[in-house]
């Protein structure tokens, strides 16, 4: 039987971009012919995964999960190419199980729960015919009084939004509550001291010239400007904000009175950041008859 060297798989993983395990074993069931190995991983699926991969993915699902004594709580998002794929039970089973994966090892690094997960997503993309990526986490932990707080929202097709809120002293109840803030309202920052002096002078400039188009001097200008700059600093910070269960106080009151104090925030929402393509309906058609 040939030997399968390291040089052998490295060509193979060049030539498919498959896993290193997968391309050992195929060059293993192939006795080491290359040629023969690509042929088994196109029969197999793998190969057809790895050519659906620079397709684009942004449909797809969030999960949240919590430990039992909220002291770890975790986001992630995992990627697919239609609402379809992304309401099958499969995809959600293997969205779920790399995030238990994660929060069960401790793993906070995309590239590594990737790496972890990436024979099953293969698995996954040959049989359901789309690209499927890991894409995104964020795992969190508490120390000392602190508690993390978890919220998802989403329907019975799946989970769009997920947000999570570290409390440094806190219930886990205005943890919650402060996590379905995050999800509902979107913040940017934790404290108006968090907006980075370009955001500011950009959406000063932008409010300036909005003034001076209504015919206004630049003088009163000047003037207005500065309340429309702490209004939008309240509505792009947690802690500005109204909260949602109570618009007659801020976050930053509610929790004064509750003797609690935030250490940060997570929001993830599906396919954010990806710029979406618009679709041309005959060339997809083609591509699919092709087997692309």
């Amino acid at each position: 039987m040939t030997e399968i060297t390291a040089a052998l798989v490295k060509a193979l993983r060049e030539r498919t971009n498959a896993g290193m395990m997968d391309c050992k074993k195929a060059l293993m069931d192939a006795d080491g012919d290359i040629e023969k190995a690509i042929e088994n991983m196109r029969k197999t699926g793998i190969a057809k995964a790895v050519k659906k991969a620079s397709r684009m993915a942004a449909e797809g699902i969030i999960i949240v999960l919590n430990s039992d004594n909220a002291k770890r709580a975790l986001v992630l998002e995992v990627n697919c190419e239609t609402d379809f794929v992304a309401r099958e039970e499969k995809f959600k089973q293997f969205a779920k199980a790399a995030a238990e994966e994660a929060l069960r090892g401790n793993v906070n690094d995309i590239d590594e729960l990737q790496k972890i997960t990436d024979k099953n997503r293969l698995e996954l993309v040959g049989q359901l015919g789309e690209n499927i990526t890991v894409r995104r986490l964020a795992l969190q932990e508490a120390q000392g009084e602190g508690v993390i707080g978890t919220y998802a929202h989403g329907d019975a097709n799946g989970v769009r939004i997920g947000s999570l809120v570290v409390l440094k002293k806190g219930s886990l109840e205005l943890a919650r509550d402060l996590a379905m803030q995050v999800a509902a309202m979107n913040p940017e920052y934790l404290t108006a001291s968090d907006v980075p002096a370009a955001r500011l002078a950009k959406e000063k400039e932008i409010f300036i010239a909005q003034i001076l188009e209504e015919g206004k001097t630049l003088e009163m200008a000047e003037k207005i400007v500065t309340g429309k700059l702490n209004k939008f600093s309240k509505e792009v910070t947690l802690l500005g904000q109204s909260f949602v269960k109570d618009s007659a106080k801020t976050v930053e009151a509610l929790l004064k009175e509750s003797g609690a104090e935030v250490d940060t925030f997570i929001r993830f929402e599906v396919g954010e950041g990806i710029e979406k393509k618009e679709d041309n309906f005959v060339q997809e058609v083609m591509a699919q008859v092709r087997g692309e």
